[in-house]
């Protein structure tokens, strides 16, 4: 066995890359075709999901097979290999076998234990299959792999060390809420009708949203779905819809849920920006109040300001100048922007609440404890004030966006109450991260979801299942070390049965008298004594294969009995073709 995977996963390479490097349905044929067309692999298949992109392969040679592989990965990801070749990682043999097993039962996942994995190797071993790229070592390895994660999750409680991608996203949209309480009544939008969509709609139903809409630009699974909910018992309201619907949709339902195949955006910036917009003045179906509005402040009345593309309120001088600045404001200011920082565009205020100082420093013209915050504060200011104030803001956002993404989402959460809860679980990305800028939106995706589920605690079952998987690993690379020998073993005894029929043959013309009886009783009597000296060495040397370095038993053994080895290759082509044929005990 000469097993080799090269891949990059969300544990290797951050978001960005595993999204610029994902592979479509198109790029997977192409990359196992060109992987067999290349000189060091025999067989491959590949193994691509949201937070993971691995190839395997069996291959001749080690240092030629990672070369190989690697420069594939990179030109079918589009990601330049020089780029690419920091967030690989190389397994080979026994340690490429204990990776997948563990990836089978969820220990290498973004959330420890979730089972959607099983489904992704079952399909990564389908397509191998269909296009024939997967031979003998590629289906014995994932199909071992399948029956390790199902044991895994039978036999010990890997299922409550973690969950689905799809449940923990749930519970980091509700925040401290239980996800029940979170999503009664709720409406949602469900984009796509994909194996993940629909276990996200089949979850929100059972958490008690009270209407499911699909939208999926193949109309009959999108229909499908809907009515597998409706029959599902839950008593959840669901309907169809078109993708091209999707817009009217967004701006009616509390939750979306995407995981679609798209290679650009499905909701972008600006489409959350305006079904917020034409949705702040009503009052759905499930008679959930429109967000409240910005508390005021005692500020004189102004005249309402135009929109932004953020959808932020901004004051109309703000655009018409800076008028006069302080010299010691813009020293100041100059003094916080040092460190590479970089000064908000001229006219733009990027936040409406007021982040942390930087540097310890409040805003340079006193709006960042307003009496009343929000977007009031900003009113009848003038143009070089509101400008300064942008600038300074900026200061905080770049700080902000050098902690983890979650504490600043949470800053915006605490901010404005949710309006609309955005879960995105595709890669490459279907709504445009941006969303979460956008007052009254929370947005959960998979660099989200990574950076929450470090922090999440692990269940001593998992050590069970590490466990199981060292044990499994030994057996399977006994088991692939005796099967190479078998060929050579069967060879042997089709060797020494030819030697009992010519001997037996020139019994017969020796002593022609023997009758039926005598002739049959010879032949066994012969046969049982070649049976009986090649019993011991025939198993003992598959007990000597089964363990590590054993693979110089099978050369041993045609060398001291001179077998041919094109009778070997042809008894290992035969298995090969015929997976039922490898049977390690039938040659004891």
């Amino acid at each position: 066995m000469s097993l080799l995977v090269v891949g990059l996963s969300h544990r290797s390479a951050p978001v960005s890359v595993l999204e610029r490097a994902s592979l479509s349905a198109d790029a997977k044929v192409k990359l196992l075709h060109d992987t067999l067309a290349a000189e060091p692999a025999a067989e491959a298949t590949v193994l691509a999901t949201c937070n993971r992109i691995e190839l395997y392969a069996d291959v001749e040679k080690f240092h030629a097979g990672v070369a190989e592989l690697s420069t594939l990965l990179a030109q079918h990801s589009g990601v330049a290999l020089e780029e690419l070749t920091p967030y690989l990682y190389v397994h080979y043999e026994d340690r490429a076998v204990h990776h997948l097993f563990s990836v089978a039962c969820g220990l290498d996942s973004m959330v420890v234990g979730e089972g959607q994995i099983l489904g992704q190797i079952k399909d990564a071993l389908a397509l191998g299959q269909e296009l024939h790229t997967a031979g003998r070592l590629i289906n014995d390895l994932f199909q071992q792999a399948l029956r390790v994660g199902k044991r895994a999750h039978s036999e010990t409680g890997i299922d409550r060390a973690g969950q689905s991608l799809v449940t923990f996203g749930l519970e980091q949209l509700a925040v401290h809420q239980p996800v029940g309480e979170w999503a009664a009544g709720k409406r949602a939008l469900v984009i796509g009708a994909g194996s993940m969509s629909s276990l996200a709609a089949a979850t929100l139903a059972r958490v008690g949203v009270a209407e499911v809409v699909v939208a999926n630009r193949t109309a009959e699974r999108a229909e499908r779905l809907a009515e597998i909910l409706v029959a599902s018992g839950t008593g959840v309201a669901a309907r169809a819809v078109p993708m091209s619907a999707v817009a009217g949709e967004l701006a009616r339902v509390d939750v979306v849920v995407s995981c679609t195949g798209a290679t650009g955006l499905v909701l972008t910036g600006d489409d959350v920006a305006a079904a917020l917009a034409a949705g702040a003045g009503a009052v759905g179906p499930a008679g959930l109040s429109p967000t409240p509005p910005l508390p005021e402040t005692g500020a004189a009345p102004r005249t309402p300001a135009p929109q932004t593309p953020a959808g932020l309120d901004v004051a109309p001088q703000a655009r018409t100048g800076l008028g006069t600045v302080d010299a010691e404001v813009v020293a100041r200011l100059a003094a916080a922007s040092q460190g590479g920082r970089r000064i908000a565009d001229a006219g733009a205020v990027r936040t409406i609440a007021a982040p942390a100082a930087v540097d310890g420093d409040g805003c340079p013209v006193g709006l960042d404890a307003p009496a009343g915050g929000g977007r009031s504060a900003l009113a009848g200011v003038d143009a070089g004030s509101l400008e300064l104030h942008g600038a300074w803001a900026d200061q905080g956002e770049a700080a902000a966006q050098r902690q983890p993404r979650r504490a600043a989402r949470a800053l915006a959460d605490g901010a404005v109450p949710v309006r609309l809860a955005l879960l995105d679980l595709a890669m490459p990305r279907d709504i445009d991260a941006a969303a979460h800028r956008l007052p009254g939106v929370r947005l959960v995706d998979i660099e989200s979801l990574a950076e929450a589920s470090a922090d999440a605690p692990m269940a001593a079952d998992v050590d069970a299942v590490r466990g199981i998987v060292a044990g499994e690993v030994a057996a399977f690379g006994a088991a692939q070390r005796a099967a190479h020998i078998t060929p050579t073993v069967v060879a042997l005894r089709a060797m020494a049965a030819e030697v009992v029929a010519m001997e037996v043959a020139r019994l017969d013309g020796r002593v022609p008298d023997l009758d039926d009886r005598q002739r049959a009783e010879v032949t066994q009597t012969v046969r049982r004594v070649v049976d009986k000296l090649l019993h011991a060495p025939t198993v003992r040397v598959k007990q000597l294969a089964s363990e590590p370095g054993g693979a110089g038993y099978a050369e041993a053994l045609r060398e001291l009995f001179d077998l041919d080895p094109q009778t070997v290759a042809s008894v290992s082509r035969a298995d090969a073709a015929d997976p039922k044929n490898d049977d390690p005990g039938r040659a004891s």
